[in-house]
């Protein structure tokens, strides 16, 4: 744990909204429960005759002030034994990583949201929630002994507070660990999130975490060099939130499910039908879900010649220019979906949806324009796909 260089507080500073925010009130105490650029198809011995799963990964982003371009702003997670270091990918405030799970099948993976208002202060919000994307990476293929989501977070908190070139700044999270026996472990604090759709259904959510409208859930850092700035900024320090206050989720994969880790940027602008209905037609148009008269929507063999990457060379910071995946065509089309939300005043989205609940008489029409970020797994099972290829 960080000792008293630092004081960890929850501080919502987001910027662009004129709407007056309702009073703070204190965290509800909740059971205290580099980027890696890679793509993994693991492989372990287990002890039941199921079959292993393996986990196919691609991410995709756009800084809300810079144009969206899917042949760039994407990353290819392929198989690799190692962690390859990268440079800042062009993300805005939003953040991302990828890694192996030392000593174990799994993977993790997770998203992280800088909150933008801390550049009132002079603090680069991103710095926050790159160096925490960047610890978690680091803990998850270093760290020995058993790692859950929320342990994974709090070590990469943890690190943060260590790291003295960040001075400040907040950030929310969501974190996953996915094992080959089909686990998932999830930990979500704030209003980041994630979605599990199969066969043409959304089969679990998450629920944000909110102190109040536009206010969510954040890790938080103040050194002390810049507690009295704040304090005049906000007149008080708030509570902080911590690792420990994340919600935990527990659920089961199959074979030809998507997991989807994102940003407000995006669950702000989509709404989960709408996130269900584009990466249903990827699914179904790429050949990796098919349409039957008996089954309905089954998982079809295709799916693992999609989620296979083609031969390329990746570039230093993991884009690869004019190759795709099924799981880097669904991150691009979530992205250019939600993007184009953001900019739309016509419209409403789900954040317009909630501004109409808490502030009747506000006018907010169309999208919200943020940072926008995911990250896509696709699950196939290994045994099978090895079948297939004799």
């Amino acid at each position: 744990m960080a000792t008293g260089l630092a004081l960890r507080v929850s501080i919502r500073l987001r910027s662009g909204l004129s709407l007056r925010l309702l009073r703070w009130t204190p965290a509800r105490r909740r059971p205290r429960h580099l980027v890696s650029c890679y793509s993994t198809a693991t492989t372990a011995t287990t002890t039941t005759a199921a079959p292993k799963l393996g986990f196919h990964l691609a991410a995709s982003f756009s800084a809300k002030d810079r144009p969206f371009d899917p042949s760039t702003h994407v990353f290819h997670f392929e198989s690799n034994p190692a962690p390859v270091t990268t440079r800042r990918p062009d993300s805005g405030h939003d953040a991302f990583f990828v890694s192996r799970v030392k000593g174990s099948d799994a993977v993790a993976f997770g998203v992280a949201d800088g909150v933008g208002g801390w550049t009132d202060s002079g603090v680069d919000p991103a710095d926050f929630s790159h160096g925490l994307c960047n610890s978690m990476a680091v803990s998850a293929s270093t760290a020995p002994g058993p790692m859950t989501a929320r342990k994974l977070l709090s070590d990469g908190y943890d690190a943060v507070c260590r790291d003295e070139r960040i001075s400040a700044g907040g950030s929310t999270a969501c974190v996953a660990i996915a094992s080959s026996n089909g686990l998932l472990n999830l930990a979500n604090l704030g209003d980041s999130g994630f979605l599990q759709l199969r066969l043409n259904a959304v089969n679990a959510v998450s629920d944000p975490q909110t102190h109040a409208f536009n206010t969510p859930y954040q890790l938080s850092l103040i050194r002390s060099r810049w507690t009295s700035r704040i304090a005049a900024l906000r007149g008080s320090v708030p509570l902080c939130d911590l690792p420990r206050d994340a919600d935990v989720y527990h659920h089961r994969l199959r074979h030809g499910d998507v997991i989807l880790l994102a940003t407000d940027g995006l669950l702000d602008n989509l709404f989960h039908q709408d996130i269900l209905r584009i990466a249903s037609r990827v699914m179904v148009s790429s050949g990796a879900w098919t349409l039957t008269q008996s089954e309905g929507v089954r998982v079809a063999d295709s799916i693992y010649t999609l989620v296979d990457p083609p031969r390329a060379t990746s570039d230093e910071d993991g884009s690869r220019k004019g190759s795709a995946t099924l799981q880097s065509l669904l991150a691009t089309e979530l992205v250019t979906a939600a993007k184009a939300a953001s900019v739309n005043t016509k419209v409403d989205g789900p954040f317009a949806k909630e501004v109409k609940r808490y502030y009747p008489r506000e006018i907010w029409h169309g999208g919200k324009v943020d940072d926008i970020c995911v990250v896509v797994a696709v699950v196939c099972e290994q045994a099978t796909r090895i079948q297939s290829k004799l």
